[in-house]
C-alpha cells in the first residue's frame, strides 16, 4: 500500500534579528533624509512666483543681485532654513513631551511653554514697544523659561509626576491664554502686530533670525537626543526606571529644559505652530517601534518635512497670495488629532 507522504511544511519566516532591525531602521533614516532634501529643494524652488529651476540654481550659487536672485537668496533660502531647524525643534520637543508625560496625545503646548512664550511676546509688544523679531526671541525664551519653572514647582518638584506636570501646564495655559486675549482686546495696536505672528508663519524669516535662534535649538536638540536612554527607562514607569538606575528628577528637569529651548526658539521665530510635534512622533513610532534612540532622530528629520511641505502647499493653493503654515498644519492636524483620540478611546474599551 502506498502511503502519501505528508505535505512539506511551509518554510517559517526568518526571524527578525537585532542586526536586521538595526539595518532596516538605518536605511529608513537615510531614506527620510533624502525626502527631507527633496522637500528643502521644493521649499526654495516653489512659491507664489514661478521661477525656473536654472534661475533657482543661479540664485543660490551665483548671486548677482537681480530681482529673481533676491527672491531666492534673501526670501526663500532663509525661509527654508528656518523651516528646517524649527521643524526639527518642534518634532523633538513633541517626542520628549510624549515620553515625559507618558501621554501619546501630548504636544509642546501641554506644559504651557508655547503659551508662556506667546504671553511674553504680547507683553513685549504692548508694554515695551518691541516690534522686531530679534526682540521677540529673548522675550519668548524668558516666557518659556518662567512657565517651565512654574510648571515644575506646581507639579511638586521632586514629587512631580506626569499627571501633575500636565495638570499644572493645562492650568497655566488657560490663565496665559486669557491674559493674551485681554491684552489684545485692550491694545488694538498690539493685536494688529500679533495677528500674523500668532497664526504661525515662516514668511518673516531672515538669516539673522536663523543665526540667533540656531544655537539655542542646537543645544536643546543635542540635549533631547542625549536623553533617549533615560526616557526609555521612564516609559516603563517610575518604579522600574528607578530599578534600572534612572535619575527621575534629573531626567525630568533636563527634558523640560530641552523642551523650553526648542519651543522657545521655534515659537519666537515662527509663532505658535501646532500639531507638528503631535503628529510626527506617531508616524515615527509606527516605523521604528518604541525605542527613543530611534524615535528622536527620525522625528528630527521628518518634522521639517511636514513643516516645509505645509509651507509649500500654503504657497501653491493660494497663489498669488499664500496661506500661513500654521493654518495648513492646523487644517491637516485637526482631523489627525481626532483620529488619534478616537483610536486611543477604542483601544481602552
Amino acid at each position: 500500500m502506498l502511503v502519501d507522504s505528508p505535505p512539506e511544511a511551509a518554510a517559517a519566516p526568518a526571524p527578525v534579528t537585532p542586526r536586521r532591525r538595526h539595518l532596516a531602521r538605518s536605511a529608513g533614516l537615510v531614506a527620510s533624509l533624502a525626502v527631507l532634501a527633496v522637500t528643502a529643494v521644493l521649499g526654495i524652488a516653489v512659491g507664489a512666483k514661478q521661477i525656473p529651476l536654472d534661475q533657482v540654481w543661479h540664485g543660490v550659487f551665483h548671486y548677482s543681485g537681480s530681482d529673481t536672485d533676491v527672491v531666492i537668496r534673501d526670501v526663500r533660502f532663509p525661509r527654508t532654513l528656518l523651516g528646517l531647524i524649527t521643524g526639527a525643534a518642534l518634532g523633538l520637543a513633541g517626542t520628549v513631551m510624549q515620553a515625559l508625560t507618558r501621554n501619546p496625545l501630548a504636544d509642546p503646548g501641554l506644559l504651557g511653554i508655547n503659551a508662556g512664550a506667546s504671553a511674553a511676546v504680547v507683553s513685549a509688544i504692548s508694554f515695551f514697544g518691541v516690534t522686531s523679531l530679534t526682540g521677540y526671541v529673548w522675550f519668548a525664551f524668558a516666557g518659556a523659561a518662567v512657565v517651565s519653572v512654574a510648571v515644575y514647582v506646581l507639579g511638586g518638584t521632586r514629587s512631580a509626576t506626569p499627571v501633575r506636570l500636565a495638570l499644572a501646564g493645562t492650568a497655566l495655559t488657560a490663565v496665559l491664554v486669557g491674559y493674551i486675549n485681554a491684552v489684545n482686546l485692550v491694545d488694538t495696536a498690539a493685536l494688529d502686530k500679533m495677528r500674523f505672528w500668532t497664526v504661525g508663519s515662516l514668511a518673516s524669516a531672515t538669516l539673522p533670525t536663523v543665526v540667533r535662534i540656531a544655537p539655542f535649538l542646537a543645544v536643546g536638540g543635542v540635549l533631547a537626543l542625549l536623553l533617549a536612554r533615560p526616557l526609555n527607562a521612564l516609559a516603563l514607569g517610575d518604579d522600574q526606571a528607578r530599578a534600572l538606575g534612572a535619575r527621575l528628577t534629573r531626567t525630568r528637569v533636563l527634558a523640560m529644559l530641552a523642551v523650553t529651548l526648542l519651543c522657545g526658539g521655534a515659537t519666537a521665530a515662527c509663532g505658535p505652530i501646532v500639531y507638528v510635534g503631535l503628529m510626527v512622533p506617531h508616524v515615527v513610532r509606527a516605523i521604528t517601534g518604541p525605542d527613543m534612540r530611534w524615535i528622536l532622530p527620525y522625528s528630527a528629520v521628518l518634522s521639517p518635512v511636514l513643516l516645509l511641505g505645509a509651507d509649500v502647499l500654503g504657497r501653491v493653493v493660494a497663489r498669488p497670495g499664500e496661506l500661513q503654515v500654521g493654518i495648513v498644519t492646523a487644517v491637516v492636524g485637526g482631523p489627525v488629532f481626532i483620529h488619534l483620540v478616537r483610536r486611543r478611546r477604542m483601544a481602552q474599551l
